[in-house]
């Protein structure tokens, strides 16, 4: 697995690997939930982070995450490629490389929420809303120490 800048050139396959990510993971969003999203994304989120994908050794993107200001603001994993080590080697190459410190994670997304508390981010702070103001409670999590680099 590699781990490389992403380009523009690949936003169409991010936004696609994002959507099938978000179809297997986040149940609690419906499709008009999506169809508000995803301009969002591709126009403004991506351009707003530094991102970073992961790939394997015939250029296929497994995987991407975006970071800014030490904040891990989005990591997905094509449903095909989760429980590989994809999500585990961008959250590694994150902390290690970026300075990842802080992610916020869907309260309705256990399945998240368990992969950074084993890694060792725990929660600090939790709000009703997420970032677009919509009833989908984020919780603010951080390292605990640097016990991470066990754990990955």
């Amino acid at each position: 697995m590699i781990i490389s800048d992403a380009t523009k050139s690949d936003y169409e396959k991010l936004i696609g690997l994002w959507e099938r990510s978000v179809r297997a993971t986040h149940d609690f969003l419906d499709e008009s939930d999506i169809d508000y999203l995803r301009p969002l994304i591709i126009e403004q989120y991506f351009d707003a982070v530094k991102l970073k994908c992961a790939k394997d050794s015939h250029d296929n993107i497994l995987g991407f995450c975006g970071v800014a200001d030490g904040n891990l603001e989005m990591l997905f994993v094509d449903p095909q490629s989760m429980k590989q080590g994809v999500g585990t080697a961008l959250c590694r190459y994150a902390i290690e490389n970026l300075t990842v410190t802080k992610v916020a994670v869907n309260e309705q997304n256990p399945q998240a929420l368990g992969f950074y508390e084993h890694i060792g981010f725990h929660v600090i702070a939790r709000s009703d809303l997420d970032g677009q103001g919509k009833p989908f409670p984020l919780l603010f999590m951080e390292l605990k120490d640097n016990s991470i680099y066990t754990r990955l």
